[in-house]
């Protein structure tokens, strides 16, 4: 991953290297892997996320339609 400095300005060139590393999700993967995850931990966390990805997505729907 790169990110270029321009004018010697580190403080930009910080927060374009952190929003990069946030979409690839990196940060997400490091929390995940600071310690040992049960499999039935696991399958209950994804299962908690994918019901909230779909309320969430159904409540986007529901304003737009109005």
């Amino acid at each position: 991953m790169q990110v270029s400095v321009r004018d010697n300005n580190v403080d930009q060139a910080l927060r374009a290297l952190k929003k990069k590393l946030q979409r690839e999700g990196v940060f997400r993967e490091m929390k995940l892997k600071q310690h040992f995850e049960k499999p039935s931990e696991k399958n209950a966390r994804e299962k908690a996320e994918s019901i909230r990805r779909t309320r969430k997505l159904a409540r986007k729907k529901a304003e737009r339609e109005g």
